[in-house]
């Protein structure tokens, strides 16, 4: 998960701090619009989802189950 962040992160701030113009960012644009529409990505994305889900109930499940300090 934290990969994700700084990748996300540093996508981000390359796109925004970039002097390499409008045609790069444009072109970065469009690599990350066919990137988020691959089966595969969606798959990955798919299986984090239900692991981040698994992993709040499982967190909340101990929460639940521990007394108040």
């Amino acid at each position: 998960m934290a990969k994700l962040s700084f990748l996300a992160g540093f996508g981000a701030g390359y796109v925004l701090g970039s002097k390499a113009g409008r045609e790069r960012y444009e072109q970065i644009r469009r690599g990350w619009e066919n990137a988020k529409d691959d089966p595969r990505l969606q798959s990955i994305a798919g299986v984090a989802q239900a692991k981040a889900d698994d992993a709040v109930s499982s967190l909340r499940a101990r929460m639940g189950s521990e007394p108040p300090r």
